[in-house]
């Protein structure tokens, strides 16, 4: 297959559309907060509130999956004025997570094929080199370099049944030697198939997020030895039967030892990221379907280690899921509510903060996320990348519309967007996995 590779200096590859400056809009909070394809444009600042959600069954549970198409000539994706967006590679094998390497190299997990792909830009910011890192692996999703800093020894890959790393140096286009498997044994198949992996700052833990098998736990049943016993010796909230070690973040040391349960209750966290002023991990999450249009939101959260977050039995603090009502009365005041919730059925998947000096300075510290996009509503939402605005360090709870424009009408998308990664001059790479395609975002 031939890969064309696009600069973001060749205007025949642009296709942008930035929204005229305008008076800064109010925040939409409450039932304005919510909405669909049709409302969302770069600058739409929402605020979803736990005393905002609907009732459980308030509207139909609908499947409304969308129809993927070739991008249409006349198709213009939006971002803020003052920015511009250009195709930056085409070709891709389904592009999923991106990760930047300290020397700039963009690695790119092509999930299905099995591969890791390099994708290295020459003079001038045009891309000369598109090389398969790594083949043959089991769904690669997450990306790592080991240790943090400029000089990275190992690239650590998440497969969806395993952690592997290869040797690596700065510049390698190809894996040194083969995989040292580090964590052989990851829960999988069904489900959710998606392993992300991060280093804490000190280099001293390897964290795994690990989605769970089913939309709530349906038929999970009773833990061996009962409840009590169950809950006297296990994480708070931890699953048990096939949900055993799932909907939560996995901690190891580097080498895959001291294996334990970082965080619970998360149904899908798909991407996780460390916050640079914190030293805090974050994760971007899939909440559950099933209960109507706008139940339950996806979130972007910090993970507190020990944190239950609701799954299967609750959602979103004390709302319990009516599929498991009366089942865990004892967790309904241990609930850890999210940092950002999101519009429900967005899908939100990878994750990243910026840090580059090429957007204005109030992007500094903030988080951008992409949303994959529904099939559980009747009105499309998601099929974006959202910025969450932080102040001080420390979330709002807003999230604001940064790129829009997937949507082709109310059956129909040409793309969906997957992973995020700020590049070493401060660009925004965006890759999305129906059209085989990475945009980058330049101001």
């Amino acid at each position: 297959m031939k890969y064309r590779i696009w600069s973001a200096a060749m205007s025949a590859g642009l296709l942008v559309a930035a929204v005229a400056s305008a008076p800064a809009e109010p925040v939409l909070q409450g039932k304005d907060a919510y909405g669909n394809w049709q409302s969302d444009k770069p600058g739409t600042v929402r605020l979803i509130q736990p005393q905002d959600l609907a009732k459980p069954g308030a509207t139909p549970s609908v499947a409304s999956f969308p129809r993927v198409v070739p991008r249409p000539p006349e198709a213009a994706l939006q971002v803020p004025a003052g920015f511009r967006i250009d195709l930056f590679a085409e070709g891709l094998r389904g592009p999923r997570i991106v990760r930047v390497a300290p020397n700039g190299d963009v690695f790119v997990a092509e999930m299905r094929a099995g591969n890791i792909r390099v994708l290295r830009a020459g003079d001038g910011g045009k891309v000369a080199t598109n090389e398969v890192f790594a083949g043959g692996l089991k769904q690669p999703f997450g990306i790592a370099f080991f240790p943090n800093g400029d000089n990275p020894q190992w690239v650590y890959i998440a497969n969806t049944d395993s952690v592997v790393r290869f040797r690596y140096q700065a510049g390698d286009l190809k894996a040194r030697g083969k995989a040292e498997t580090i964590v052989a044994n990851l829960p999988h198949d069904g489900g959710h198939s998606t392993r992300d992996i991060v280093f804490t700052p000190d280099n001293k833990r390897m964290l795994v997020s690990v989605g769970s098998l089913s939309n709530v736990a349906e038929g999970m049943g009773n833990p061996p030895g009962g409840l009590d016993a169950w809950s006297r010796t296990q994480p708070l909230g931890a699953a048990w039967a096939s949900e055993t070690e799932r909907a939560t973040v996995l901690a190891f040391n580097p080498d895959g030892k001291e294996r334990k349960i970082y965080a619970t209750g998360i149904r899908n966290c798909v991407g996780l990221a460390i916050q640079p002023q914190t030293g805090l991990p974050w994760c971007s999450t899939n909440e559950r379907d099933g209960l109507g249009d706008d139940l339950v939101p996806d979130y972007v959260t910090s993970l507190k280690e020990g944190a239950f977050y609701g799954w299967p039995w609750f959602y979103i603090g004390n709302n319990e899921d009516p599929r498991h009502a009366g089942a865990r009365p004892d967790l309904k005041d241990k609930v850890t509510i999210p940092d950002v919730l999101v519009q429900p059925h967005s899908a939100s998947l990878g994750m990243s903060f910026y840090q580059g000096t090429q957007f204005p300075s109030e992007y500094q510290g903030d988080a951008f996320a992409a949303e994959h996009g529904s099939w559980n509503r009747s009105k499309r939402t998601g099929y974006k990348v959202i910025r969450i605005r932080m102040k001080d360090g420390k979330p709002t709870g807003e999230y604001e519309d940064f790129v829009t424009g997937f949507v082709v009408n109310d059956a129909e998308v040409w793309g969906r967007p997957v992973g995020v990664a700020v590049t070493k001059d401060g660009s925004l790479l965006i890759s999305e996995d129906t059209g085989g395609t990475i945009w980058r975002v330049t101001h």
